[in-house]
């Protein structure tokens, strides 16, 4: 694994390349090293402003980091009319660069350290949608069932996983944590996670998957409880189909 002299290098290496190109007009460090809240093991979070065509600054600059830094894979994120790349290069050193126009180079949280340049006034990325995580609960517990009908576990263990990761998403979203990614998710206090260790599949056979089914309906009907009054009302019209899901002798 990288050493925190080698990820400094990195980052030293990338600000000085983006104060040589003629083409980046700003950079800014976003996540967690923006916020003074990295630690050793934090990657490299760079958004660069771009005048002029954004592909071919992309492009240059992958040429660069794997000619001089020996990048070996790279993979892309939309994000507006820009683009994020994530670089994996030697050592498991991680950059994601953001290339983004100069229109729409600014922050859209609290993580945000201008470099050079200027940003932009730009609207904070919104919050989940807890009408939406309501759906996705009820869709992906009717879909355990199904699965668990025409016996394909390895779909229905999916689903569950799924149906907890918006659980704790509700969760973050209530107390005000990080919600994308379970970020907040190790700041939860214990009431919202010991329970969610009952919802973990332990085995692929249709008891425990029912058995983990059953635990996770209890704390998604818990946390919409708690979430908000919109949650708290379609938990309630929800209780009875839940409860009717969780019955493993009631058929389709």
């Amino acid at each position: 694994m990288f050493t925190v002299e080698e990820r400094d290098r990195l980052r030293e290496r990338l600000v000085a390349r983006a104060e040589a190109d003629a083409a980046v007009v700003g950079a800014a460090f976003t996540g967690s090293y923006a916020a003074g809240a990295g630690d050793r093991w934090s990657d490299t979070d760079l958004v660069l402003s771009v005048r002029g065509e954004v592909a071919d600054t992309v492009a240059r600059w992958t040429r660069w980091l794997t000619a001089e830094l020996g990048a070996l894979h790279h993979w892309d994120l939309p994000v507006g009319t820009g683009t994020v790349r994530a670089f994996l290069l030697p050592g498991w050193l991680e950059a994601d660069v953001t290339f983004a126009p100069e229109a729409e180079f600014g922050p859209r949280g609290p993580n945000w350290r201008l470099l050079f340049g200027t940003s932009q006034p730009l609207r904070p990325y919104r919050d989940p949608d807890p009408d939406l995580l309501t759906g996705l609960l009820w869709h992906h517990a009717l879909h355990v069932r199904i699965c668990l009908a025409r016996g394909r576990l390895w779909q229905a263990e999916h689903w569950i996983g799924a149906m907890r990761e918006h659980i704790l998403t509700l969760a973050c979203l209530r107390l005000g944590l990080p919600t994308a990614h379970a970020k907040g998710a190790h700041l939860l206090p214990d009431e919202v996670t010991d329970p969610l260790a009952a919802t973990l599949v332990r085995a692929l056979d249709a008891a425990e998957i029912h058995r983990a089914l059953r635990a996770t309906l209890t704390a998604a009907g818990a946390e919409l409880a708690r979430a908000d009054p919109r949650t708290a009302a379609a938990a309630a019209r929800l209780e009875p189909l839940l409860t009717e899901l969780a019955e493993a002798d009631i058929p389709l």
